[in-house]
């Protein structure tokens, strides 16, 4: 079955650091673009981060600077290396096959598989 599982949260102190992981089985990421996106209660899902199949990657205005995304082939998994982090971070985050387009996403009908989240908490 093809299957993305997102793993990494928890809660964390502002200006700490969380990695989270997307890890793919039944199909090989390779050959993707994935995306991050992250929801927090009340709000729209937002666009977070994309890397391409061939490793260029893109940021929300939101996260630059702080946010890194990579891919490491061999072991089928995206990260996102979040520092810095703040209590407006706090959310759901997803990742999903699709294309990388420009943030704001707006058009969300071309992302064809989606883990079940994992939960960023920021917070003194």
């Amino acid at each position: 079955q093809v299957q993305l599982v997102e793993s990494g949260g928890g809660l964390v102190q502002p200006g700490g650091s969380l990695r989270l992981s997307c890890a793919a089985s039944g199909f090989t990421l390779a050959g993707y673009a994935i995306n991050w996106f992250r929801q927090a209660p009340g709000k729209e899902r937002e666009g977070v981060s994309c890397i391409t199949s061939d490793d260029t990657t893109y940021y929300a205005d939101s996260v630059k600077g702080r946010f890194t995304i990579s891919r490491h082939t061999t072991k089928n998994t995206v990260y996102l290396q979040m520092n810095s982090l703040k209590p407006e971070d706090t959310a759901v985050y997803y990742c999903a096959t699709g294309p990388c387009q420009e943030f704001p996403i707006t058009t969300m009908t071309y992302y064809d598989y989606w883990g079940l989240g994992t939960q960023v908490t920021v917070s003194s």
